[in-house]
C-alpha cells in the first residue's frame, strides 16, 4: 500500500499534525486560493484534504476531484456539497461535540459586551475621553431578569441556556425555526422544566436577547430577515455565532442604524470575511474575527478530529466523524 498523502490547506494545532505525520506525508499550506484548491484536488497528488470551512468544494469541484475525502477542520461544513461528494465516492467529515462550551462562551461573551456596551467602553477610555463617572455615561441594557430566546436548542443552544440561567434569565426557546417540533423533558435533559419552547413568532417579538444557533440550510438562510427585525424589540440584542448567512447582514445594518433594535454581537458574517457595508461603523454591533471556537482544548480536539477522519479516509475505512447527505 502506498503511503497516504495529506494536504492541510492551512496549519492546525497538535496533535493533528502529529497524527498525519504519523500516518503518511503531509503538505502544509498557508490558506489557499480556489485557483490553488482546483489544481491540487484534482492533480490526483494527494489523498485526503484537511479543509477549512473558508475551502469551497462545490459540485463542479468534486465531479473532477481526485481524492478519497474531506476532513473538514469545523463542525460545520456548508463549505461542502456533501450530497456530490458521495455521489463521486468522496468521504466528508467533521469534528463535532468539541466546540459547545467555547461557542456558547462566546454567545454569552456577545451578549454581555453588546448589551453593557463593553467595546464602546474600550475605545472611549483609550480614546482618552474618561474624565470621570457620570450618571448616563454608556448606559446599557440589564441581562439578570431579561428573556433569552434561543433559536435551536441542540447541544450549543443548551450550553448557552445553562450560563443564562446562571445569570437569573429567563429562557425560551425554538428548537428549529422557522418551522418547529415540540422537544420532550427528555431531550430537554436537566434543563427540563427550566426553559420553555415558544413559536418563533413569539421567540422574535418577547426576547430581550436573542441568540442563534442553527445550522445554515436552505430555510435558515437570512432566517433573520429585515421582518423579523422590524418585530423585535427596540430594546433587543441579536447575537449570532451560528454561521453568518443565518442573518440578512444588510437588513441588521439598517436596524441598527435606525434604532429597530438595541445592539448586535457578531462572530460570524454573511460573506466572510468581509463586511456588510457599513456594519464596521456601527457602535452598536459588538464584531468579532469568528474566534467562537479559539479556546486552546477545543481547537486540539478539533485538530485530533479531523485528522482521525483523514487517517480513516485514507485507509479506505469509515471516518469516524462521518458526514452524509
Amino acid at each position: 500500500m502506498k503511503t497516504p498523502r495529506f494536504l492541510v490547506t492551512r496549519e492546525i494545532p497538535e496533535p493533528g499534525p502529529s497524527i498525519l505525520d504519523d500516518a503518511g506525508d503531509v503538505e502544509i499550506r498557508d490558506g489557499m486560493s480556489a485557483d490553488e484548491l482546483r489544481e491540487a484536488v484534482t492533480g490526483g497528488e494527494y489523498d485526503v484534504v484537511v479543509s477549512q470551512v473558508s475551502d469551497r468544494f462545490d459540485s463542479e469541484l468534486l465531479s473532477e476531484a481526485r481524492i478519497r475525502g474531506i476532513a473538514n477542520y469545523a463542525v460545520g461544513y456548508n463549505n461542502i456539497d456533501v450530497a456530490a461528494a458521495a455521489e463521486h465516492g468522496i468521504a466528508v467529515g467533521n469534528t463535532p461535540d468539541v466546540l459547545n462550551d467555547a461557542t456558547a462562551n462566546t454567545a454569552m461573551l456577545l451578549l454581555l459586551g453588546a448589551a453593557r456596551r463593553a467595546h464602546e467602553a474600550a475605545e472611549y477610555l483609550r480614546d482618552g475621553k474618561f474624565t470621570g463617572i457620570g450618571p448616563k455615561l454608556l448606559v446599557g441594557q440589564d441581562v439578570t431578569g431579561a428573556t433569552l430566546g434561543i433559536a435551536g436548542m441542540g447541544r450549543i443552544g443548551k450550553a448557552v441556556a445553562r450560563r443564562a440561567l446562571g445569570f437569573d434569565m429567563t429562557v425560551i426557546f425554538t428548537q428549529r425555526p422557522p418551522e418547529d417540533r415540540a422537544v420532550s423533558d427528555d431531550e430537554l435533559d436537566d434543563l427540563a422544566g427550566r426553559v420553555r419552547q415558544v413559536p418563533w413568532d413569539e421567540l422574535v417579538e418577547t426576547s430581550d436577547y436573542l441568540s442563534l444557533h442553527v445550522p445554515l440550510t436552505e430555510d435558515t438562510t437570512h432566517l433573520v430577515d429585515a421582518d423579523v427585525l422590524r418585530r423585535m424589540k427596540s430594546t433587543a440584542v441579536l447575537v449570532n455565532t451560528a454561521r453568518g448567512p443565518v442573518v440578512d447582514e444588510n437588513a441588521l445594518v439598517s436596524a441598527l442604524r435606525d434604532g429597530e433594535i438595541f445592539a448586535a454581537g457578531l462572530d460570524v458574517f454573511e460573506n466572510e470575511p468581509e463586511l456588510a457595508d457599513g456594519l464596521a461603523d456601527l457602535p452598536n454591533a459588538f464584531l468579532l474575527p469568528h474566534v467562537g471556537s479559539a479556546e486552546v482544548s477545543s481547537r486540539a480536539g478539533m485538530a485530533r478530529k479531523a485528522a482521525e477522519n483523514a487517517v480513516a479516509m485514507a485507509r479506505g475505512e469509515k471516518p469516524p466523524y462521518e458526514v452524509t447527505p
